[in-house]
């Protein structure tokens, strides 16, 4: 059976999906990207903002579902260029401090919203 998870503290869902859904243990966070959840609109400023807004929207929907940034066991790092990897490293280093997730990154050709960057995630309890 699976539970599907919204939370204002994190961007609603731009398409027909859901911002994550609970099932058998693991939540499935859908691709967060730098959408501010106060305001509806993509984050003003430069890389290192949009990363930090994507990482605030999964611990939004982290907490909402009772989950913690130590529950995350894998993410999947979609940037529209790879030069900005090292920066996204630094920020991402400190949303996750102890026992980091398994991950990959891609440079991808074009994220929605003209966005730099989206994460999608998976937590385990």
């Amino acid at each position: 059976m699976k539970k599907i998870i919204k939370t204002g503290n994190a961007p609603a869902a731009i398409g027909p999906y859901s911002q994550a859904v609970e099932a058998s243990g693991f939540l499935y966070i859908s691709g967060q990207i730098p959408i501010n959840p106060a305001t509806g609109k993509v984050v003003e400023g430069d890389f290192a903002a949009q990363v930090t807004q994507v990482l605030k929207n999964i611990k939004g929907i982290l907490t909402e579902a009772g989950y913690g940034t130590e529950h995350v066991v894998k993410t999947t790092c979609l940037l529209s260029d790879m030069n900005n990897f090292k920066e996204m490293n630094e920020i991402y280093a400190g949303f996750f401090t102890a026992q980091p997730p398994a991950r990959a990154a891609f440079q991808v050709a074009r994220l929605p919203l003209d966005v730099m960057i989206e994460i999608e995630a998976i937590a385990a309890r």
